[in-house]
């Protein structure tokens, strides 16, 4: 089979287009013939050697995919050829920018018919992360106010639909005008151009917008010197939600910026959570069911083939995507 890997850390040039072993599943595995995968800034960090979890070279990357069941292991039951499925892994285990992946068949849900591929491989890690930030950590509450910042990532707009789905008010920020407009589009009722600010406080922003007040809840998945200003935005009684540092930034904070609000601060990694015994597939059944209804619609930015992984990585390295890139293989 075609597969995508990373011989050596580095830029986005070091993926290359190989042949390799088709893989054989164990007795408790299902063979995929992968259909489209999701691409995520693990990824990005696992090629250029910056991800603790994904190990040393050769490394095949992708944590989700969607694809269709061509092989069963022995002891497997409740799957056959043919059934199509979303399923989720990690960096070389298997990795997914490949024609084909062995998975455990419990790591696998069915996709309803009139659910593409394209859309239910982009849910297993940006949306399955909103989904559970929004609903199980914070208690996402109809009357709430919901801070997402990021709001044209793979998580922020995920975390619009989800919060606008579960009747809360979002205030979407993002880097550009283009991009906070696009937000809205989603779903948000206000957005903040961070770009616009030339100096000022986010968080004042942010409060101006909810005339004085600040936010009942805060999704940050930008981390660093962002973080800080969450806190200091968030309303009395917020919730908190960290699940990102992509700004690679340490942050500085002033604890009397949060502890006279008696708030609360989550911390959320999913690979982590998974270790710990998290099993997303109810979750993920629901967000399912909620893409059938309609309820939710995945914006793709932009599709490559698989041969292509290296462009992929570039344009999601530039910032410049409006929802999730797919591989297709």
């Amino acid at each position: 089979m075609q597969a995508v890997v990373v011989d050596e850390f580095g830029p986005p040039n070091v993926l290359t287009h190989h042949e390799v072993a088709d893989p054989e599943p164990g007795p408790r595995d299902v063979l995929v013939r992968i259909g489209a995968v999701g691409v995520n800034r693990a990824d990005l960090l696992a090629r250029a050697g910056q991800y603790y979890l994904a190990g040393p070279p050769p490394l095949v990357l992708g944590l989700e995919a969607a694809g269709e069941v061509v092989k069963v292991g022995s002891e497997v039951t409740g799957l056959g050829p043919g059934v199509r499925v979303v399923t989720r892994g990690a960096t070389n285990a298997p990795g997914f920018y490949a024609e084909l992946a062995a998975v455990p068949a419990t790591s696998c849900v069915v996709i309803p018919e009139d659910v593409t591929f394209e859309a239910a491989c982009c849910l297993p890690t940006a949306w399955l992360s909103a989904w559970y930030c929004l609903h199980t950590l914070a208690g996402i509450r109809p009357t709430d106010r919901v801070l997402v910042h990021a709001a044209a990532s793979g998580v922020g707009s995920a975390a619009i639909q989800i919060a606008r789905d579960a009747g809360a008010r979002v205030v979407a920020t993002a880097s550009t005008r283009v991009k906070v407009a696009w937000a809205i589009e989603q779903g948000a009722s206000v957005g903040i151009a961070t770009s616009d600010l030339d100096g000022s406080s986010l968080a004042n922003a942010v409060r101006d917008r909810l005339g004085g007040e600040g936010p009942d809840v805060v999704l940050d998945s930008v981390g660093g010197p962002t973080f800080a200003e969450s806190l200091r935005a968030v309303g009395y009684g917020g919730r908190v939600v960290a699940l990102g540092n992509v700004a690679v930034a340490p942050t500085t904070l002033d604890t009397r910026d949060f502890y006279p609000k008696n708030l609360t601060i989550h911390g959320f990694q999913i690979t982590t959570l998974m270790g710990h015994g998290y099993d997303p597939g109810p979750d993920l059944n629901l967000l399912l069911e909620a893409l059938r209804q309609r309820r939710f619609v995945v914006p793709i930015a932009a599709r490559f083939e698989l041969r292509h992984a290296a462009e992929a990585h570039r344009m999601l390295e530039d910032r410049t995507t409006m929802g999730k890139v797919v591989l297709v293989p």
